[in-house]
């Protein structure tokens, strides 16, 4: 019995690996805490395939960016989903950091990848252009001629070069001849590509007193909350695939083709999935679905967040609560502001 415990256990953590890029669990927990202050051994990082692992002893310097960058991923996942039955949980002390959920190749899979992707190519850039990182620095090859009335200084932030950093080391893991691996590849660079498409003209003013008699401009990367409205948008149109298997001279390859011949086929910019998400209304751990027993939900909302849709239809309980606010608020010449504190009774709607 306990060879047989063992050999299932054998077999989850193999499943675990083969579905998950578990080194995202580098972003939460005591390892993320401690990037600021101790030295990343690459060797203790879970989940790292060869390839990573190169990169890493090679690049260690930016591997703190690459935490953050899925950190940051994760955390923008958790704001686009804070109303929806799944809101983007993760699982503490557990090395798949989103539980079962992401196993099946599902439209929540396809935004997970894409922006935890993009979040290591934008921290990475970002520790580029603010100097952070040495390796790296300012993008000089995308200038061309200035526009009327300014002209190019300050750092262009290289998005080139996070990108290339978040493609050789988030897909080096994916190169198996099958539909996942493919799936997760398309969805890491369409996450990567909202880098490019959202790039900005920054400009600053000099002269005297803020005239602006010159202007110097550079491209910049910008809030990474347009990435994730951007990538929330690409989930909610995300394109439904079917597997095709194509004997090749290395064996047996899978291939996505969209379902239906009838919609528009996805370009590389956009989110692609193959199998159907579970409903997440009731507790399931073989889904990972938490269900939505006590969430707070919107009574007056239509939609997904609404008290119907949220709560599955098992209707609402209400309670009272007391929060204390700044209110009646003077400002003071010169400079500062007074409060008095208020007392507010609000209604809250959670799921039964």
């Amino acid at each position: 019995m306990i060879y047989l415990g063992c050999f299932l256990l054998l077999c989850g953590l193999t499943h675990v690996m083969a579905s998950y890029p578990i080194w995202w669990s580098l972003a939460v927990g005591h390892q993320y805490s401690s990037l600021g202050t101790q030295p990343i051994l690459c060797g203790s990082i879970p989940g790292l395939v060869p390839k990573q692992l190169r990169f890493c002893r090679n690049y260690v310097e930016i591997m703190p960016s690459v935490a953050e960058g899925v950190k940051i991923g994760i955390q923008e996942c958790q704001h686009q989903f804070r109303g929806r039955r799944w809101n983007c949980t993760t699982v503490n002390d557990n090395l798949a950091i989103f539980g079962p959920v992401l196993d099946k190749a599902t439209r929540e899979s396809a935004f997970v990848h894409a922006i935890a992707s993009a979040g290591v190519a934008f921290a990475v850039t970002r520790a580029c252009a603010d100097g952070s990182a040495t390796i790296c620095g300012c993008d000089t090859r995308h200038k061309g001629p200035p526009g009327e009335g300014w002209k190019w200084g300050g750092c262009s932030e290289d998005v080139d070069f996070g990108s290339m950093v978040s493609r050789e080391f988030a897909d080096a893991r994916e190169n198996r001849p099958d539909a996942r691996s493919a799936m997760n590849r398309h969805n890491n660079e369409a996450g990567r590509m909202s880098l490019n498409d959202n790039m900005f003209l920054k400009c600053k003013c000099h002269g005297l007193s803020g005239s602006c008699e010159v202007k110097t401009c550079w491209w910049s990367q910008p809030d990474f909350r347009v990435i994730g409205d951007y990538m929330k948008d690409k989930y909610d149109s995300a394109s439904e695939m079917v597997v095709e298997k194509h004997k090749e001279s290395r064996g047996w390859v899978e291939t996505l083709r969209p379902k239906y011949n009838y919609f528009k086929p996805p370009t590389e910019r956009d989110l692609v999935y193959y199998e159907i998400s579970p409903n997440f209304c009731d507790p399931n751990p073989e889904t990972g679905s938490f269900g939505t027993r006590d969430r707070i939900c919107n009574l007056t909302s239509h939609g997904i967040d609404g008290c119907d849709l949220l709560c599955c239809g098992r209707g609402h309980n209400t309670r009272t609560e007391k929060r204390k606010e700044k209110c009646h608020c003077i400002f003071h010449w010169c400079c500062y502001v007074s409060c008095q504190e208020c007392v507010r009774v609000y209604d809250v709607h959670t799921c039964k």
